[in-house]
C-alpha cells in the first residue's frame, strides 16, 4: 500500500533505500512511462509505444520492456541488463508532489510503503548525519526534475500528434522459437506514412515547437522490437 510523505531531513534522517534491481523491488513491469524529452536516451535500448491513459482519453508514451504482464526482459535477477534505466523506474520510490490545484513548485515525496524502503542499516542513505542530502539524493532530485518537467511539457507534444493525426493503432504477433505465440495489442505508434505526407509548413511547425526530434526518436526505437524478441527467445530457451 502506498504511503506518500513529503521528504524532509528531520523525519527521514535515517531513511535508506535500495537502489539495486529486482522483481521484488518493483522492476517486474512490462512497460514503464517515458516522456518525449527522454526519447533520445530510450530509443537506443527500448521500443517506444503509445497508449491511452487509464480512464482518460489522453495518450502517454511507454518504454516496452516485455511482452506479458509483469515481464521485464531487461531484469536478470538483481542485475539491470541495459546501459540505460528509464527515469520512471530509476526514481522509485520518489515522486514529485504538488498542491491539488496543480500549481506551485513541486516537492520531493517518498512512498514509505514501497519495497525499496530499506530496513535497518541496509540500502543507501538519503541524508548524512548533519541532515544534508547525500549525492544519491541529489541525483534522484535531478532525475525527478527531468521526468516531471518532461511530463508537464508532454501535453503539447501529444496535442501536436493529435492535430496532425500522427498516431495509428499498433498490434504485433510474434511466434517464438519454441512455437509459442505472444501478442501486443492496445498500443499506438507514429504513422510514418502520414508523417511523410506532411507539407513543409507542417514539418516546419513541428520542428519549431520541438516535436519533430522526439517523433523521429520514437520511430527509430521500433528497431528495438526485434532485439526484444531475441531477449524473449533467449529467456524462453533457458526455461
Amino acid at each position: 500500500m502506498t504511503q506518500h510523505a513529503v521528504l524532509d531531513s528531520n523525519s527521514h534522517r535515517e531513511l535508506r533505500v535500495r537502489a539495486d534491481a529486482g522483481a521484488e523491488l518493483g522492476d517486474a513491469v512490462m512497460a514503464t512511462l517515458t516522456v518525449p524529452t527522454e526519447f533520445r536516451s530510450i530509443q537506443g535500448h527500448f521500443p517506444i509505444l503509445f497508449r491511452r491513459e487509464i480512464d482518460r482519453n489522453d495518450f502517454m508514451a511507454v518504454a516496452l520492456l516485455g511482452f506479458e504482464s509483469g515481464e521485464n526482459l531487461f531484469l536478470d535477477g538483481d542485475r539491470w541488463d541495459a546501459r540505460y534505466r528509464p527515469l520512471s523506474l530509476a526514481i522509485q520510490p520518489f515522486l514529485i508532489g504538488r498542491p491539488a490545484s496543480g500549481d506551485g513548485p513541486g516537492k520531493v515525496h517518498v512512498d514509505l510503503g514501497h519495497p525499496r524502503i530499506a530496513p535497518g542499516s541496509e540500502g543507501i542513505r538519503l541524508f548524512d548525519v548533519d541532515g544534508a542530502p547525500t549525492p544519491y539524493l541529489e541525483q534522484i532530485a535531478e532525475r525527478l526534475g527531468d521526468l516531471d518537467e518532461g511530463y508537464r511539457a508532454s501535453k503539447a507534444f501529444f496535442d501536436a500528434l493529435a492535430a496532425y493525426d500522427l498516431l495509428e493503432p499498433f498490434s504485433l504477433e510474434i511466434t517464438l522459437d519454441d512455437g509459442s505465440i505472444n501478442s501486443l495489442v492496445g498500443f499506438h505508434i507514429i504513422d510514418e506514412d502520414r508523417l511523410r505526407a506532411l507539407d513543409a509548413a507542417a514539418l516546419g511547425a513541428l520542428h519549431a515547437e520541438g516535436h519533430l526530434m522526439p517523433i523521429f526518436m520514437a520511430l527509430a526505437s521500433l528497431s528495438q522490437l526485434s532485439a526484444l524478441v531475441e531477449r524473449k527467445n533467449r529467456k524462453t530457451g533457458r526455461g
